[in-house]
């Protein structure tokens, strides 16, 4: 089961879905914090699912849902992000609900945003759109269309998936080296984005926040995977379940 819950009602028509969950070199989610941060956004909502891992993130003293939804009237957009990795088993589930909720609010289009490995990560934003007509304008505004590639994950599904509804979808990719998380990746992204929705975002302190949101991001996980183990080895202390 997964739900999304809104917290009250929201006028979201017209508005722009940016994805950032965690992938190669951190981008989605460093991106999305530094923007709901510099934007003023205001949280609206979170996501639930008995198939996330069970812990709780705590920020300035206040527990809160580990994947959260964010939205910015003045520019038309809804951020959602994850502070853990989306477990495999859940990235199906998780993609069609988020398509159904953006069909069900009249949201127009859909941002992905991620990394890429790379051995020498340049500073081009590559971006793969579920339209070709999608592909002109990202060429104008100095962004490189990918022709060929693979990609993965719910960003990957979002893009194959909005595809019959006629929803645009894009995926925001950078250059990373998987192994060091660098802000820059995030402030790279966030240039692209600008460009391709057209808003201005100032990207002169991410680099001290972004650590930040990387060092909590790195917590998460840890936590996450630490979860994982604990219920594991609890099951396996426990036994199967016999019936009666």
């Amino acid at each position: 089961m997964i739900e999304i819950v809104l917290h009250g009602d929201q006028n979201l028509k017209g508005y722009t879905l940016i994805e950032g969950f965690p992938g190669a070199g951190l981008v989605g989610p460093m991106a999305a914090s530094y923007m709901i941060e510099k934007l003023g956004m205001k949280g609206i909502g979170h996501i639930e699912s008995d198939l996330f891992p069970p812990i709780a993130a705590v920020h300035d003293g206040e527990p809160m849902h580990t994947a959260r939804i964010y939205a910015d009237a003045k520019n038309k957009l809804v951020v959602v992000l994850s502070e853990f990795t989306i477990p495999q088993s859940v990235v199906y589930l998780l993609a069609n609900e988020l398509l159904s909720f953006v069909r069900k609010n009249g949201i127009k289009e859909i941002v992905s945003i991620g990394g890429m490995p790379s051995q020498k990560p340049s500073d081009t934003v590559f971006v793969i759109s579920s339209k070709p007509e999608l592909a002109k304008t990202v060429a104008k505004q100095g962004l490189k269309p990918v022709k060929e590639g693979v990609i993965a994950g719910v960003s990957a599904l979002l893009i194959t998936g909005a595809k019959p509804f006629d929803i645009p979808a894009l995926d925001v990719l950078v250059e990373v080296n998987p192994i060091i998380m660098d802000p820059k990746y995030a402030e790279i992204a966030i240039k692209g984005v600008s460009k391709l929705l057209g808003i201005t975002i100032d990207t002169s302190e991410l680099e001290s926040e972004a650590k930040e949101v990387e060092a909590r991001v790195r917590e998460m996980l840890k936590k996450a995977k630490e979860g994982h183990e604990h219920y594991d080895k609890a099951a396996e202390e426990v036994g199967p379940p016999s019936v009666a």
